[in-house]
């Protein structure tokens, strides 16, 4: 079985996925985990970059998740912003 290098390479499992998403962040690009609430999956890259809106703080990024954390929240993390 492969080993698993990190959350974001695990290409084996079903659990998380990496996606393109739109991230409702009013404080910006600062932090690099979100709560599942603020962030909307969709299919392409290009779909993201169209429903993004950073002046309504809704950036286009790639992110995995959502992973459960100690705490009991699903979250995404973000692997790179596209814009």
């Amino acid at each position: 079985m492969p080993q698993a290098t990190s959350l974001f390479t695990d290409v084996e499992s079903n659990v998380v996925g990496t996606s393109a998403v739109v991230i409702y962040s009013p404080s910006g690009k600062k932090r690099t985990r979100f709560p599942e609430g603020v962030v909307e999956v969709y299919l392409s890259e290009t779909e993201a970059l169209a429903h993004a809106d950073p002046d309504q703080s809704r950036y286009a990024a790639i992110a995995s998740g959502p992973s459960r954390s100690s705490e009991g929240f699903k979250l995404f993390y973000l692997v790179r912003w596209l814009n």
